[in-house]
């Protein structure tokens, strides 16, 4: 073999433009379409409103608008405004920034100077508008150039920064914003701000009580254990309190007003922190499981120059607060100590009730502890032979979290279909579970069941959730089920049992569904998959004449070839969402509990439709 030539000419400088559009996962962490939270048109949104909330933060502008329509996005806020004679700097230049300034910006998350000009390059349109002291002015671009620049121009506006963007669909391909994703980081915002207001599509988003409002949204009254437990001080929030319902442990962390997602110092601080002080209050060495068994806590905290352990910012790796301040870990365990420990000392009634908590938990753990003990066994014996799971290699020899973000694990129904996928999968990220039968309804069942029952036992390994789904084994837990009576069946049985023991794993936004094609619609040149009854009928009448059409019933009936699509870059995902407006309780009993007259009309209702609509479709599949 020839040696290959290594010269001058193989020595390329990219702009910053460049860069970000060749390798947008140093910027904006994945991609995707929009189906998952962290999907990168997310981090777009996020990365303008850090600056909005930034300028609040500082005490200018107590409201933000937010607007997105087909695709666009506008940001508004009445903050100071960009320095008009720096706008284009601002957004096009690297490591140019207000927040290298830490007189202006001391707690700030944005401070790498790289956030507005990776969403200006990685969009298609954007445009900014600054207005102060009476003055504005304005740039636009496309995909990182400078098109059009306005001069500065005499207004009435009011004072401000306004950011117009589209992501650019040859990165983002076929993407879609969803409300709900919006929502919860809007949400975010406010709780983290008190007195900040955001209007999104004129709907508004407020906080008075900060993390107390977010606990009290996500565990309602009648399912917490006692009243939440709020504890302010310099630079630190912590809302606690513990569910009646839900086994696990639930935690929402927060750096700087930056969500983090995967915790980090400050969330095993307050871990540690929540044992020491109900140990001592006690005076008694309680299991550290049994004392956070089903509690529900937030913390917030201010961090001089911040480290985090990527460019999105979902792990802390600060240990160091910053100014006259100690360590992370010292400044919250004190905090968390004084606090609480005055807290339950002033109400007894509620240290009562935790302490009853705790003695449940500790007997509870201790009858399943042999239970648990050959539930082991029998998932170590059964992964040796490998019959359930098909794992992806970046977890063949390690069962760390670390370096788990683009792992997935489809959780399929028969030998066919998992069989298909097995095939198809990229074995380097991409891991198998498959079931045998229809899962056990484990609607009001004890966690008991989970070791005893085979199907759930052996899931429960694979994902190695057992102790925390911190431990949890794949970003992306998918649903693979036929899309049948029986498929339907089988992937509300999955669900239940993740909302039933694990609901966190939803939360967090961790579970999907995969729609694969009901239809491929073909002729001798072409061949189109439809996902919905809208696509097959403008497959037919863009295809013409009478093309061959092929109802898929179950996942079986795709070759290998033909799902390898389905599964890589055209995968479609639809996230397993909670309406915040019904507990898990409610939501189980009604689909899962003994028939109610409303199940029963709701289903009525609704397979009319269903029938109708697959005898017109086998009508027409026939005279094709």
């Amino acid at each position: 073999m020839a040696d290959s030539q290594y010269t001058e000419d193989n020595i390329r400088s990219l702009d910053w433009k460049a860069h970000i559009r060749m390798r947008p996962g140093m910027y904006i962490g994945k991609v995707g379409d929009g189906s998952s939270a962290d999907d990168g048109i997310y981090i777009l949104l996020k990365e303008t409103l850090d600056n909005a909330v930034d300028e609040f933060v500082m005490g200018s502008g107590k409201t933000i608008e937010v607007s997105i329509q087909n695709e666009k996005v506008i940001v508004r806020d009445y903050g100071r405004g960009i320095p008009l004679g720096k706008i284009i700097d601002v957004v096009s230049k690297m490591n140019t920034g207000g927040k290298y300034d830490t007189r202006a910006f001391k707690k700030s998350v944005g401070l790498n100077g790289v956030g507005t000009k990776a969403v200006n390059a990685l969009s298609n349109y954007f445009r900014v508008e600054s207005t102060r002291d009476g003055q504005s002015r304005s740039a636009e671009f496309e995909q990182g150039n400078l098109m059009h620049e306005e001069k500065l121009e005499e207004t009435s506006r009011r004072r401000g920064t306004k950011i117009t963007f589209t992501p650019d669909p040859e990165i983002f391909k076929k993407f879609s914003y969803r409300k709900e994703y919006i929502s919860k980081m809007l949400k975010n915002y406010v709780y983290l701000n008190p007195g900040l207001t955001i209007w999104f599509n004129c709907e508004k988003y407020y906080s008075e009580e900060g993390l107390k409002d977010l606990l009290g949204d996500s565990i309602k009254e009648d399912n917490r254990l006692f009243p939440i437990i709020h504890m302010k001080g310099e630079d630190i929030e912590v809302a606690l309190t513990y569910s009646k319902a839900q086994y696990s442990e639930e935690y929402h962390s927060f750096v700087n007003g930056q969500h983090t997602t995967q915790g980090g110092t400050h969330q095993a601080a307050l871990k540690e922190a929540i044992v020491k002080t109900i140990r001592e209050f006690f005076n008694k060495n309680y299991d550290p499981g049994d004392i956070r068994k089903s509690v529900c806590a937030a913390i917030s905290i201010k961090v001089m120059e911040p480290v985090f352990e990527s460019q999105t910012k979902t792990k802390l790796g600060s240990t160091d607060m910053g100014g006259n301040f100690p360590t992370v870990r010292t400044y919250i365990l004190d905090f968390v100590k004084q606090k609480l420990d005055n807290y339950l000392h002033r109400n007894p009634e509620t240290a009562d009730k935790l302490l009853k908590k705790i003695h449940q938990a500790e007997k509870e753990r201790k009858e399943l502890s042999g239970i648990r003990k050959l539930a082991k066994e029998r998932a170590k014996k059964a992964s040796l032979h490998n019959k359930k799971l098909r794992d992806c290699r970046v977890h063949l020899n390690d069962t760390k979290k670390e370096g788990n973000l683009e792992t997935t694990l489809f959780i399929t129904e028969g030998d066919s279909a998992s069989g298909s996928i097995t095939k198809s999968r990229d074995v380097n990220t991409q891991a198998v579970f498959s079931l045998k039968g229809k899962p056990l309804n484990s609607y009001g069942l004890s966690k008991k069941i989970v070791y005893e029952n085979e199907e759930f036992n052996l899931l429960q390994a694979a994902l190695n959730i057992e102790d925390s789904i911190e431990d949890l084994r794949y970003n992306n837990i998918v649903i693979a089920t036929d899309a049948d009576v029986d498929g339907m069946h089988i992937r509300l049985l999955i669900i239940t049992f993740f909302l039933q023991f694990f609901p966190e794993l939803i939360r967090e936004g961790h579970l999907y569904i995969l729609q694969t094609p009901l239809f491929r619609v073909r002729n001798k040149k072409e061949t189109r998959y439809c996902y919905s009854e809208e696509e097959r009928k403008q497959a037919i009448a863009d295809l013409k004449g009478k093309p061959e059409i092929t109802r898929f019933k179950g996942l079986g009936e795709i070759s290998p070839d033909e799902f390898k699509h389905f599964i890589s870059d055209d995968i479609r995902l639809d996230p397993v969402m909670l309406d915040k407006e019904k507990t898990i309780k409610e939501l189980l009993q009604f689909y899962m509990g003994k028939n109610t007259p409303d199940r029963q009309d709701f289903i009525i209702d609704n397979l009319k439709v269903e029938l109708d609509l697959v005898e017109e479709i086998e009508n027409e599949i026939k005279q094709s």
